[in-house]
């Protein structure tokens, strides 16, 4: 059943747009607080116990306070969107500024997706854990390690790349895109290559890819999905992320931080 329009939050914005009154911003702040707490709680499956779940939730706060003051509810885009990408961005950004992954996480994920790179190139397939830990003179368990641990690398989205590096988000309408034609045909070459990219996938990373970035549910929602435990996801997920990095040239970056 399709969701009737909210009168009240309508007259809300309308009131703040006219007015920009700081007790109308708190009630929008209040109103919207929990797309904070659920795009905090995605980032902080990556990243762990690396950084307090309340320093998320205080940069997604920021990022929140920047989405209802540039929002123009008369485009008719949902705000819940728009405000996603602008929390994510902010905390993701306040992150790159603190540089908290250690240097020796970044050298052992180059190991890794490189490993993975040629393996994948000599065997024509995906490679097994086993068959990676031979290539890194690893045990199993320490390349299993490395990947749960890549998968704190794997924070910037597709979405995140397109918000951050162009002036218009990706839901902007096609006359924002015609304002700027260079732009629009980067990200029409980017999801053409991302979507080809994706279909050379196994079908778990499929799945995965799908239910994590499209469907927008955590880890542990996949694992029930997909009957698996989470860690299991999380293996699932970052080995596809590399097989993405790996595949995506120049475009690469995108995937990670």
């Amino acid at each position: 059943m399709e969701k009737k329009p909210d009168k009240n939050m309508d007259k809300l914005w309308q009131d703040y747009a006219n007015s920009k009154d700081a007790a109308l911003r708190e009630k929008l702040i209040l109103q919207y607080v929990h797309i904070v707490k659920y795009v905090a709680g995605r980032l902080s499956i990556h990243i762990g116990n690396h950084m307090d779940f309340e320093d998320l939730l205080s940069y997604g706060v920021f990022g929140l306070i920047d989405a209802i003051d540039k929002f123009d509810y008369t485009k008719g885009i949902k705000f819940e969107t728009y405000a996603s990408l602008r929390i994510r961005g902010a905390i993701i950004d306040n992150i790159r500024k603190l540089d908290w992954v250690p240097r020796s996480l970044r050298t052992s994920n180059k190991q890794l997706e490189q490993a993975y790179a040629e393996l994948e190139s000599e065997l024509a397939r995906q490679p097994s854990a086993a068959e990676l830990a031979q290539k890194l003179s690893l045990s199993e368990e320490e390349v299993e390690d490395m990947i749960k641990k890549s998968s704190i690398m794997s924070l910037v989205s597709f979405d995140e790349y397109i918000e951050q590096n162009h002036e218009s988000p990706i839901f902007a309408d096609d006359r924002d895109s015609d304002q700027n034609p260079e732009a629009a045909l980067e990200v029409a070459e980017v999801k053409k290559m991302l979507a080809e990219t994706i279909s050379k996938l196994t079908e778990k990373q499929q799945r995965v890819v799908n239910l994590y970035y499209y469907e927008e549910m955590t880890l542990k929602e996949i694992s029930v999905v997909m009957g698996v435990s989470e860690s299991r996801v999380s293996q699932i997920h970052t080995a596809a992320v590399i097989k993405l990095k790996a595949k995506m040239g120049k475009y690469r970056s995108l995937l990670y931080m």
